[in-house]
């Protein structure tokens, strides 16, 4: 598995009427965890646009617990629970306030696709690559141990 933290200082322009982070700006948020996350593994959405792969959102999940409010300081979780496979990876968030009050939890399921036809492609080697330690196989804890 793989985390990545990322904080985000919420704006005044961010909220509502109410003085809540309008629900619109949490894709944000994660999009901000996710290139961070990318950005930390070594992995360029830049580069990976100019080599002609894009990686558009296939579905978005939010589950709001806890209203987000101006001048919170949220701490943005992504998480990678699974390693990915063929053309998809699914991303997880967890949105925490300074208290560590769980707020909000979403994913995004993103789809590599080919920049000049739009379909779906192979996650490059590369984004594999910078994945694939965090995967490592581990034996499970009633696995009988050799010694």
């Amino acid at each position: 598995m793989y985390s990545s933290d990322v904080h985000i200082r919420v704006r005044y322009a961010e909220t509502d009427q109410m003085g809540y982070v309008y629900h619109g700006n949490f894709a944000a948020y994660f999009e901000v965890a996710r290139t961070e996350a990318f950005r930390q593994l070594g992995i360029s959405y830049k580069e990976m646009e100019a080599e002609g792969v894009g990686m558009p959102v296939g579905e978005l999940r939010i589950k709001f617990k806890r209203p987000a409010r101006y001048d919170d300081l949220l701490r943005v979780r992504m998480l990678l629970r699974q390693m990915p496979e063929g053309s998809r990876v699914l991303f997880e968030y967890e949105i925490y306030n300074e208290a560590n009050d769980l707020l909000t939890e979403g994913s995004t399921l993103m789809v590599f696709v080919n920049g000049s036809t739009g379909r779906p492609t192979a996650i490059p080697g590369h984004v594999l690559d910078s994945i694939r330690p965090y995967f490592a196989e581990q034996a499970p804890a009633d696995a009988p141990r050799e010694g």
